[in-house]
Formats: C-alpha cells, structure tokens, sequence
C-alpha cells in the first residue's frame, strides 16, 4: 500500500527525471496538455510504481488532488489555502482533504490551468479575480494580497436550478411558508432574501426565480455567473472590473437594465452604493423583483441596507432612506444553516410599519 511519503519520494524522482528530458528537448515553455508533453510524461511515469501512476499523472496533467473532489457533485465547496491545505464541504459540514499537493510548483501550475480554462487573469495588477470554471464559482487571490500562498474556493452550483417543491421535499421550510412565497411571486411583492455566508441564498433566488411566468422578462444583475435565467425572454447582465476597458458596476447595470424594458428586476447581492438605485427602481414600479444581502436576521439586514443606500446617497437623511426601504420592500425572507448544515428559512418577515424610531417588522411565517 503506498504511503504519502512514498508517493512523494516518486513525485520528486519523477520531477527530476521529467525536468531533465525537458531540457534535453529544450521545451522552455511547454502547454500541459500538448501532446509531446503528455507523451513525455507517460514515457517518465512508466517506471513508478502502478498504484501511483494515476496520481502522477493529475499532479502533472490534471488537477492533482482536486480531481477527485471535483468530481464528487455531493461536494459543495472546495477551499484551498496552499498546497498541503485543502477543505471540502459535504452535507453541510467542512473536513479537510486527506491529499495534498505535491509540491509548490504543481499547485500554481494547476491553479494557472484552472485560471486559462476559466478564462481569467490573475497578476499584480488584478491579484483577486472571480470567474466560472465548469460547475463552480470560482475566486482566486494570489501573493502578497495573499500572505503564504495562492488562496483558491471553489463553489459548486447545481447545473440545474433548485426549485420550491425541491426545497419543500428536503424540509427547508414549512409547505404553507413555501405557499406564502408562490403567492408573493404570483402578486409581484418584491423580496429580499438574506442571510449568513453559505446559508443558500442564491438557490432560494433560482428557485423563486422558476416561478416566474414565461412571459415575464427579467433582467438579472450579478458579479459572477450564478443565476439562471427563467425564460427566454429575460436576460443576464455581468459586472466587468478589467484594467484595459471600461468597468461596468452594479450601478452601472441597474442604470442600463432600466432602459431595457424589464418586468422585474433580480440583483445576486446587492453590497454597495448599487442599492439606492436598485431600491429607486423597486420603489417606481418594478413590482416582484428581488435581491440578496449579507445579514444574519432582519434588523440586521435593515440596517445593512440602510447603510447601502447612504454609500449612493450620503446627502439623505435617515428618514429618506428608511422611506425608501418601506416603500419598495415588501418582504423579508430570512435563510440559515443549522449546526447539522442543512440549509433552512427561518422566517419570512413583513415591515409592518416605519416609526420615527425605526421600523416595525411583523413574522409572518
């Protein structure tokens, strides 16, 4: 049975060997997927031992140990902090990687292939990048920004989107919060779901997303390509953050989603000065929109909102901004995961009233 000190110790001969026919061919720079490299390789692992010889092969042509979390769909996340530093969440819970990479060089080699496929760049000009990489959502963070090593999460999204009977078959919320929350699409109230990091928030956005009727054109705002688009008739419009063209923000996408005759209008996560502008367009007719926010209670969402407004409005006064908020906000749909890691609603809320010393919220399920 190998042993991972055995496994390394023909890592590093092979390495050796492989670095040599490199420079006997005068490859100086060479694509790991061209054919006279994999034929190379092939011909350097011939001589390891065949219980290891697969697991060569990803480390030099593949994605090392993360071909098998990559290929387990139970898996939901794979975070990466270095080489001998990989977790993975399954059934809600996070374990660490009983695999490592083999060494410093095949990690960034591998994290580069990841990068080229996705088609991202990564350099000190933009040292933090966000993409899609198959089934993943993918963010990447290089030194020094990253202080040890390259930081790599990868979260998986289902190719195809939850629905509420789905969330209703796995016990997230009650059957008759499920019913509240048809009806809330099927009379046009806007809703902000919200919720802590990972607590399921943009599958609760897919899955009201599927009630929409086909004839209903949505526009959805996002940084990253998360959301799938209900009908034919809607579309998607992604932030753009490049160094040789001009960016396009949220605000700048809510801005053009306007003129594009939209019935309803979606925002993945709404996180800056973008909220004004979203709430303004909420609050002038685009009735059974919704959006996502960081917060782990309603109050607490409240108050996050209201500070997101100020960022593109700091001229308001308090009152301006909670007006704001009641007029274009209808419902609260508050989402969590419990300690087992089962994603879960934990309530739906109605702002009842605005007082002069803030609002009045009302759980209605």
């Amino acid at each position: 049975m190998q042993t991972n000190l055995d496994l390394q110790n023909t890592f590093s001969r092979t390495s050796s060997h492989l670095t040599e026919r490199l420079k006997e061919r005068h490859f100086h720079k060479v694509s790991s997927s061209s054919p006279d490299f994999v034929d190379l390789v092939d011909h350097v692992l011939a001589d390891a031992p065949t219980d290891m010889q697969t697991r060569l092969r990803f480390e030099w042509l593949e994605y090392g140990p993360l071909n098998q979390l990559v290929s387990d769909t139970a898996i939901t996340e794979i975070i990466v902090n270095g080489p001998d530093s990989i977790w993975f969440e399954k059934d809600g819970q996070l374990q660490k990687h009983h695999d490592q990479f083999l060494s410093p060089l095949t990690y960034n080699n591998i994290v580069q292939r990841i990068c080229d496929e996705a088609r991202i760049t990564v350099d000190q000009n933009q040292p933090a990048k966000d993409g899609r990489w198959n089934d993943f959502r993918l963010h990447v963070l290089i030194p020094p920004i990253a202080k040890n090593s390259t930081s790599l999460c990868l979260r998986r999204h289902p190719r195809r989107p939850w629905t509420l009977d789905q969330l209703q078959d796995l016990a997230w919320g009650q059957p008759s919060a499920l019913a509240y929350l048809k009806s809330c699409l099927q009379t046009k109230k806007n809703l902000l779901v919200a919720g802590p990091t990972g607590s399921g928030k943009t599958s609760v956005l897919n899955a009201l997303l599927q009630e929409v009727p086909g004839n209903d054109r949505v526009v959805v705002i996002e940084d990253t390509d998360e959301i799938h688009c209900p009908n034919k008739a809607s579309v998607k419009l992604l932030t753009r953050t490049s160094c040789d063209y001009k960016a396009f923000s949220q605000m700048d996408l809510v801005i053009q989603a306007l003129r594009m005759r939209p019935n309803r209008l979606v925002m993945g996560e709404v996180r800056g000065e973008e909220a004004k502008d979203l709430l303004m367009a909420l609050a002038t007719g685009h009735k059974g929109s919704f959006f996502t926010l960081h917060a782990s209670d309603p109050r607490q969402a409240l108050w996050r909102l209201e500070m997101l407004i100020q960022l593109g409005a700091p001229q308001w006064g308090i009152d301006a901004i909670r007006g704001l908020i009641k007029l274009s906000l209808d419902e609260l749909v508050i989402v969590r995961q419990d300690t087992d890691g089962r994603r879960v609603l934990e309530g739906i809320y109605k702002i009842q009233s605005l007082e002069p010393f803030g609002f009045i919220l009302e759980k209605i399920m």
